[in-house]
């Protein structure tokens, strides 16, 4: 991993796999509005965009022709921007697909649901053959992590396919788009976890809907960054519906302030 760096603050992550323009106008579903929010983000404290490309009827897909196009657009804009594409399965992508997207596209960054990678637990040596060509490539890897337990299995896989335990990026998901409360009391317990497996990873959480906000300030008191946007929640504090992705980075960028200013 000779070309580490740390996990910025502040990840956005406009659009997600589900969410269209009868959701919200300012959900990007074409790459000239994914480079259009992205730069209002950058604008704002974003220095990492996770994203999703969309077909013309505005659906999650996972097409490496589209990726290449939209990272080409994002890095004549935006250099500086680290972008983190998706390979997210939302229950229509195997493994395979997952994996032949992110081989296809080569990002420079990349995130991966490792239960949906395995879902079955079982580790095979593809799935080692895969993560370690990501490690070799340089490809930076955000590890989704829905549970605690999710973190042990990333922990088994480090482990069967002989990769480091530190300079890792882990995001903690926590509630989901099914309806689950995202719970900030849970978050130590996720912290904890990656202690215990003696991982040693910058670590960052998203979280859903109102309670999202009680999630990122717990995070961030605890050391941890964030993920927002209206993949994940497009709700204020007060309960009132945000008017861009940019809205959302800068609420993220006043609490690490307000943090700071507390310390």
């Amino acid at each position: 991993m000779s070309s580490y760096f740390p996990l910025p603050q502040i990840m956005v992550a406009p659009n997600g796999a589900r969410k269209t323009t009868d959701d919200h106008s300012e959900i990007p579903v074409t790459i000239d509005r994914l480079v259009e929010t992205a730069s209002d983000c950058f604008d704002a404290g974003a220095r990492a965009m996770h994203f999703h490309v969309r077909d013309e009827n505005q659906q999650h897909v996972l097409d490496a022709g589209l990726y290449r196009e939209a990272i080409a657009e994002l890095s004549q804009k935006l250099p500086a921007l680290h972008l983190q594409m998706t390979t997210e399965s939302v229950g229509r992508y195997s493994p395979e697909d997952m994996r032949r997207v992110t081989e296809e596209v080569m990002c420079e960054g990349v995130s991966i649901g490792i239960i949906e990678m395995i879902p079955d637990g079982e580790i095979t040596d593809e799935i080692i053959r895969f993560y370690q060509m990501l490690v070799a490539e340089d490809i930076r890897v955000q590890h989704i992590c829905y549970y605690p337990e999710h973190i042990q299995l990333l922990s088994r896989l480090l482990t069967s396919a002989g990769l480091p335990r530190e300079q890792l990026w882990v995001l903690f998901t926590i509630g989901h788009y099914s309806g689950r409360i995202s719970d900030p009391s849970t978050i130590p317990t996720f912290v904890k976890t990656l202690q215990d497996e003696q991982i040693h990873a910058d670590w960052g959480v998203c979280a859903f809907d109102r309670e999202e906000a009680s999630c990122l300030e717990m995070a961030i008191s605890l050391g941890g960054h964030v993920r927002v946007g209206f993949e994940n929640s497009m709700v204020m504090p007060d309960g009132s519906i945000a008017e861009n992705n940019r809205q959302k980075v800068e609420l993220a960028a006043s609490l690490f302030q307000q943090a700071g200013e507390r310390a």
